[in-house]
């Protein structure tokens, strides 16, 4: 058998292009292709970022297992004399290691201003302590 013989007697008798021509393949390549659909569609548990540390009565740190990140609650104020209040609020709501959803409003001076939201909640915290009377609405973004 000469060379191009050999060849076409390979390509003839090969697993991949029998399946190829069986439709195996096609099926093969749908099922992955669902399998990615499924997994886009329903991910794997989230890397949500985790509270470190109740700093104040507005600023937290949250790390996100690469960084850590000072974060201040955005538009809300706390009036000195609900502070020690706030903060309770703020370690009851957000123990160490709570996981947190954050919306990003801006950054000044390296801290990140941002809506601060537990995963298991329906209210960020800014809105907690004003709901509680703890904190004043400081601006009007909703």
């Amino acid at each position: 058998m000469n060379k191009s013989g050999l060849l076409h007697h390979y390509i003839l008798r090969s697993p991949f292009l029998s399946r190829l021509r069986s439709g195996g393949l096609i099926r093969c390549c749908s099922s992955l292709l669902i399998l990615l659909v499924v997994m886009v569609a329903s991910p794997l548990p989230s890397m949500a970022a985790e509270v470190l540390q109740v700093r104040s009565s507005t600023l937290l740190q949250i790390g996100d297992r690469n960084r850590n990140y000072s974060v201040r609650l955005a538009c809300i104020a706390v009036d000195p004399v609900d502070e020690e209040a706030a903060v309770d609020l703020l370690k009851k709501a957000v123990p160490r290691r709570k996981r947190v959803n954050l919306r990003p409003e801006g950054n000044e001076e390296g801290v990140l201003i941002a809506r601060v939201t537990p995963l298991d909640a329906d209210q960020d915290l800014g809105m907690s302590l004003v709901s509680n009377g703890l904190a004043t609405q400081s601006c009007t973004a909703g």
